[in-house]
Formats: structure tokens, sequence, C-alpha cells
């Protein structure tokens, strides 16, 4: 700390200890049975822009083509994501958690809607109130393996896209707007927004761009003339689709029929995503007590676990050792999406079972849990084939 310091740490560019500390980690955990591999946020500056149609058209588009995908409806206050599907059922619950609804096409969702009593109820919550709502839709909701989950936020740059940015892990933002003047100046705030929160913007998605006759097959710029060009140049960003003035378009969702859409409209973006989820990605999880890698894998404290792409280490968490049962960890990392299981020493029934379930073991590795993982990603961690055998006449390190 600088002898100079007034201890006003939010306008300090000084990279210090005290700073560090004051730090706060606003991320949320996922739940422990879900498993998802992408996290797109659709927002946009203003309401009206037609956000949500956006999301459920993207994910309508990834899961005919092949991937599994989900929508968290993020919108608590406008939450309009069930009508567009036409699900009328309301979302279940066990002791493991929530259970999203699924659509006819397979397509999770989780909407405030679906815990109302009445489609027609008024949410009328504080910010704080809805804000942990989103939260719990990510960390109490069951998202089985989910390759793209869509998120449908509030409008605007106020607290809820702020507390999505900040707790859950997004991978990327597409914005939404339409050609008016004033709406493509809103957008520029939602842009910068991102930018801020060092949250990747993926590109700009212009709707209600035009309207083609019927008649004699011209466009009509019904709004005036588009703005997001100039939008996307100034921030350096990609024009990824524009949508028309469709009747169609109004109509499947009024009859809660999206999924049966039909354009292409969407087909570029769809190969930028697809491009997204082809990165190499592992995860990795190091059995550790606290940060330093543990001599006996069933008897950690915790699993550090570390996610990477292209070798790089791109998020990092810290789980508590679930349980101490016989068979249980395989199933339970491997449920998690983990790859690669690293430790000081694993009885030979884990190592079966995770080699059965096609997961790299790494044993013998010693040290800081962190510097393991990036060992392992450099190819300089091999395996010593360490097998822990203090309770070798026992199943308790068999886990």
């Amino acid at each position: 700390m600088s002898e100079n310091c007034d201890q006003s740490c939010n306008s300090c560019a000084e990279d210090c200890a005290e700073r560090k500390e004051q730090q706060n980690d606003f991320s949320e955990k996922l739940h422990e049975m879900s498993n998802v591999k992408r996290v797109i946020g659709i927002v946009s500056g203003k309401g009206g822009v037609g956000k949500s149609l956006v999301t459920s058209m993207l994910a309508v588009t990834m899961n005919r083509m092949g991937y599994h995908t989900a929508i968290l409806d993020a919108d608590i206050t406008g939450p309009s994501i069930p009508k567009a599907f036409g699900i009328r059922e309301k979302a279940v619950g066990n002791e493991l958690g929530l259970l999203p609804v699924k659509t006819k096409t397979g397509i999770d969702i989780m909407s405030v809607n679906l815990l109302l009593e009445n489609d027609t109820d008024p949410v009328v919550w504080r910010g704080p109130v809805i804000a942990n709502t989103v939260k719990q839709f990510w960390s109490d909701v069951i998202w089985s393996d989910v390759d793209f989950m869509f998120i449908d936020m509030p409008p605007g740059t106020g607290d809820v896209p702020l507390t999505v940015f900040q707790s859950i892990a997004v991978d990327g933002i597409i914005v939404v707007t339409s050609p008016q003047e004033l709406v493509s100046m809103i957008v520029s705030k939602a842009v910068k927004m991102a930018e801020m929160m060092n949250i990747p913007i993926i590109g700009l998605v212009e709707n209600m761009s035009y309207f083609k006759c019927p008649d004699n097959g011209k466009d009509y710029n019904i709004f005036g003339d588009s703005h997001i060009e100039e939008v996307a140049k100034k921030h350096n960003l990609k024009v990824l689709a524009k949508l028309p003035i469709d009747p169609k378009i109004a109509k499947t969702c009024d009859i809660g029929m999206i999924e049966l859409f039909d354009g292409n409209w969407f087909d570029s973006v769809a190969k930028i995503l697809e491009q997204m989820e082809a990165k190499k990605m592992i995860k990795i999880a190091v059995a550790s007590e606290n940060e330093i890698v543990t001599e006996h894998f069933g008897h950690c404290v915790n699993f550090n676990i570390f996610e990477a792409e292209n070798d790089q280490i791109i998020k990092s968490e810290s789980i508590p050792n679930p349980g101490h049962k016989p068979g249980f960890l395989p199933n339970y990392l491997n449920d998690m999406g983990v790859n690669v299981v690293i430790s000081g020493g694993m009885g030979g029934g884990a190592i079966d079972i995770f080699n059965e379930k096609g997961i790299e073991v790494i044993v013998g590795a010693t040290g800081n849990a962190k510097a393991t993982a990036e060992a392992y990603l450099q190819g300089s961690l091999k395996s010593t084939g360490s097998v822990c055998h203090e309770h070798q006449h026992h199943d308790e390190c068999e886990e």
C-alpha cells in the first residue's frame, strides 16, 4: 500500500495486497449435478426490440443442428419465453434440485412463469430479490448435459444484467437492437457495459430491420435507415443477422410454436457458436487439501476444478469432497464433465472406473494444485503410476 493511499480502492489503479483483499468474488457455482458447456447471454439496451425472440430462435437453431440447448429466462418481470414455446405445465423439483421444463423438441427451459400459480400474476419484486432468483436459476436448477445455454437477459444495464455478468460464467453475449437511431445509441451503452465486465461480444443482431412486401418483393425500412453498421464499426463488432418484420414469426410466438419457424437468418451465428464449441476444452480435477495436492485421492478435503481452453486455464473453482463411498467419486466427477483427474495416490478400483469412463488419471503429483494442472497442460506432468496402498485391505481408497 502506498504511503499516499486514501483507501479509495474503486478509483485506484494500484495492484496492492490490500486491494486484493477487498475484491469480492460474486461467482455462483453451478448445481453439482449440472453440466453446461457454453453460456451465451442475449442482451439489449432497451425493451421491445425482440431480445426474447432472438433468444428463442437461437436455441431452436442450435437444437436443430443436434446440440442440446437450454434457455435461462433472466427477464424476471417480463418472462415471455414459455409462451413462445407453448409451455403451460409448471416446473417441479425434488430433494436434489429444481428441474427445467422440456419443450416439444427437447429444449430445457426455466422461467419464473413456470413457478407462478398464474402466468398473468405480476412479479412485483425489488431488484435484489430478482437478482437472487436469477442466481438460483443457475445454482439450484439441474441442467443436464447442456451444449448451449442461452440467457434471456432483462433490458438495460441495471442490477440483474450486472448480477448475471458477475455471478455466471458467460462465454459471450449477443446484442439485439432495432434500426432507430435512439436504440442504436442505447446499444452502445450495453456494449460498453460488457466491455467493462470483460465479457466477449459475439456480435449484433438487428430485429425489425426491414419489411419485404409480398406483392412486389421489395424491402422497405419501416423504422427508418439502419444504424447497426455504424455501431458495429465503432466497437469493431460483427453484424450477425438482420431479421425482417414478418407476421409469420409473430404468429408462431403467439400460438407457442416458435420451434416451427422457417428461416435461415441465424445460420452464420450457428457457425460462430460451433467454432466456439470446437475449441479445445478440458476440465481438470485436482484432489487437494485446500490448494495443495493431497496424497490420498479418497481422503481429499476438496477438488480444485480447472477449466482450460487451448491449454490455458480460463476458470477455476473449489468444491468440497462430497463423500467417501466406494465407487462414488469417479461417477460424481464424470457427471461434472471432468476429463482429467490429478492426485498424489489413488486406489486401483478408482483408476479402473476412471479408465472405463475415458477419464485420464495422473497420480504421483505433489505441490500446488494449479501448478500441477498447468504442468499437465504444458505436457510436463506425467503419471508415476502411484497407487494408494494405505488401505489395500479395505475399500477406503477405491472411490
